[in-house]
């Protein structure tokens, strides 16, 4: 039943025979539960990380906390993961239909315009760079950055940083594996551009003083072009993705937080992915890494999950609130 917090139905079992025999020892809860003296051991250290369990009056004893006060904690904690997991939906699915609804009308060259092809694009890119007032946001889903694109964008940066304008842009994590594209990156950030990552960017963007936004015409091809667009619904929509994608990244020269339950952002994605029921050269694809590595990472986190398959860690990691 409370396996959603993070609970085992060992440490649930336990928890609730501590309730109503707080002065009971090992031997005797695992009497009261039918669980083996290593089992309610491995659920008291679980129940202890889950805070459900503090320091007795008795040395070396441990009491139960009250249902109202760590279940409920617990409780609120997921629901305030849950609520920020269904904002980032929601605003994805806002961008999604305002998108699709701008494309449309795009056509009509009433709010926006199309760019067919990457040179068109480009070309775009540097004439908002150079018009640029106040701010420059992008969502980057590529990994490195190709030599020629790094060497157009580079005095056009440090043009706008002069300038006074607001640098902003996310990268996947994965770029940090290319030499090149990290000195660039460490170039940009000692002018005083910020920059990001996260494991996976779900698109490339550009958006300029919120007034402005490039958004490819397909996700997975930034060769097809892309399209312009003006609407302050769109823009709107777009700004809030950024702002969720931005607020969840690592900033650069810092390293990636590890959680509780020892999972790096990559790791957590790759779960993610796996659950969702895709393959390991999708989340190879994704998160911008090597099928080599996706498939190591996977044994590593399967052997901490105590799992047998990757079905069963998906299971085990949303089982134990990985996830």
């Amino acid at each position: 039943m409370l396996e959603m917090l993070g609970v085992s139905q060992g440490a649930e079992a336990v928890y609730r025979a501590m309730l109503g025999q707080p002065d009971h020892g090992v031997e005797e809860l695992a009497t009261d539960t039918g669980l083996t003296s290593d089992q309610v051991r491995t659920s008291l250290n679980e129940l202890a990380d889950l805070a459900l369990l503090r320091p007795s009056a008795h040395q070396g004893a441990l009491r139960p906390v009250s249902p109202q006060v760590g279940l409920a904690a617990l409780l609120a904690a997921a629901e305030a993961e849950t609520a920020i997991r269904q904002a980032q939906l929601e605003a994805t699915r806002a961008a999604i239909a305002s998108i699709a609804a701008e494309h449309e009308v795009g056509r009509d060259g009433n709010t926006g315009q199309r760019l067919e092809g990457l040179d068109q694009v480009r070309i775009r890119l540097e004439e908002l760079q150079q018009l640029t007032q106040t701010e420059c946001l992008s969502l980057n889903p590529g990994g490195a950055h190709l030599p020629d694109a790094r060497d157009a964008a580079k005095p056009l940066n440090q043009q706008a940083l002069e300038r006074g304008v607001v640098i902003r842009a996310v990268c996947r994590e994965s770029f940090r594996n290319d030499a090149d594209t990290l000195a660039y990156a460490r170039w940009m950030t000692n002018l005083g551009g910020q920059m990001r990552t996260v494991p996976a960017v779900p698109m490339p963007l550009v958006i300029v003083d919120r007034k402005v936004a490039i958004l490819p015409l397909d996700p997975t091809d930034a060769r097809v072009g892309a399209l312009e667009v003006h609407s302050p619904g769109v823009l709107a929509a777009v700004c809030a993705l950024f702002e969720q994608i931005w607020t969840a990244g690592t900033p650069f020269g810092q390293s990636a937080p590890i959680d509780a339950h020892g999972c790096t952002p990559m790791e957590r994605k790759l779960l993610e992915i796996i659950s969702d029921g895709h393959t390991d050269e999708v989340a190879a694809r994704n998160l911008g890494i090597s099928l080599r590595t996706v498939r190591r990472m996977m044994a590593d986190l399967m052997v901490r999950l105590d799992a047998v398959s990757r079905f069963q860690a998906g299971v085990n990691a949303t089982r134990h609130g990985w996830l």
